[in-house]
């Protein structure tokens, strides 16, 4: 019988301008951690803070070596490609994303390390009693109906970077080279068996949300094309819609200009309206084209297969161990 337990765990975390919460974030993971009594590495990703953050966790390495680790990137490559420099480092049999804001209290990773242990690849959690705005709620159901869509795992949280991988399931989303890249639905396609769990979820202590509107919606845009060809398909309905709209229309024109008395007439007046329904028809066309775009982009960012992150630094590894 293959055994499911946990060894030796990892926690990732990316950070970016936290210095007003992260100390304590250090304090309360590694409380959480030392409580779960097993051999643990705690990996503190800086996506190119402009604040003291990298300076927090250097201390923060140099007080506990090989147990905290400090990777420093140059710059700010976005949330995602952060986590996976983190993944880049790990050694634990079990893999867990944070995110640095204290939403998501570290108090509930004992609870995650317990689901793996149950025989799970991937532990996602669903956020109760969510603190966050209506707009970042509404936002997070249709990323979620997305991605369930996509992936065909009906997990209801995908929003929530508290979640726990499998090492095999981490050197599989290593492997993958594509630049837009969505941490939690890309973890779901490599796992045979999945669960999810509820946590709590705090109020934001300091500072406010790194995701923007035009984030959000370019998350949206990296979840649709970098995990289904599902828009393409759409569009490809809308324009077999379209023509058959204009096949009919053009068919009651010709009925109604030659079989029907003063038809002539109204042909004539009818001009305008065909302008309006062309316009209607042109406008889907240049949302195709536009989509097309999209993935024609993407398709050209990853040929050109430049590295999603370069790291500057690295705080606390003891490479002997």
């Amino acid at each position: 019988m293959k055994d499911y337990s946990v060894n030796f765990i990892s926690v990732v975390v990316p950070v970016y301008n936290e210095e007003g919460c992260l100390q304590e974030l250090i304090d309360r993971t590694l409380a959480a951690l030392d409580g779960i009594g097993k051999k643990f590495e705690f990996i503190l990703v800086d996506d190119g803070s402009r604040d003291t953050s990298p300076d927090i966790m250097r201390s923060a390495s140099e007080k506990r070596p090989g147990e905290v680790i400090s990777c420093i990137l140059n710059r700010n490559y976005g949330q995602h490609s952060a986590i996976m420099a983190g993944f880049s480092l790990c050694r634990g049999d079990l893999v867990i994303t944070l995110d640095a804001d204290l939403q998501n209290p570290p108090e509930e990773i004992p609870n995650l390390v317990k689901a793996a242990e149950q025989g799970n690849d991937v532990v996602g959690t669903c956020r109760q009693n969510r603190q966050d705005t209506l707009f970042r709620r509404m936002a997070s159901k249709v990323v979620n109906k997305v991605a369930q869509k996509a992936t065909g795992v009906q997990m209801h949280d995908y929003g929530c970077m508290l979640r726990a991988y499998r090492l095999h399931v981490v050197k599989a989303m290593l492997q993958c080279n594509e630049r837009s890249t969505f941490i939690p639905v890309l973890g779901n396609s490599f796992a045979r068996n999945t669960i999810e769990i509820p946590v709590k979820h705090a109020e934001r202590a300091v500072g406010d949300s790194k995701y923007s509107l035009w984030k959000l919606v370019n998350l949206q845009f990296n979840l649709l094309t970098c995990m289904t060809t599902a828009p393409l398909r759409i569009l490809t309905w809308f324009g077999l819609l379209a023509s058959g709209c204009g096949f009919l229309l053009s068919l009651y024109i010709i009925i109604r200009r030659f079989f029907i008395e003063g038809g002539d007439k109204w042909a004539g007046e009818g001009v305008f309206t065909l302008f309006a329904v062309m316009f209607v028809f042109t406008g889907i066309q240049m949302i195709g084209i536009g989509m097309i775009g999209e993935y024609v982009g993407r398709i050209y960012t990853d040929v050109r297969n430049r590295p999603r992150y370069f790291i500057e630094e690295i705080v606390g590894r003891k490479d002997e161990e």
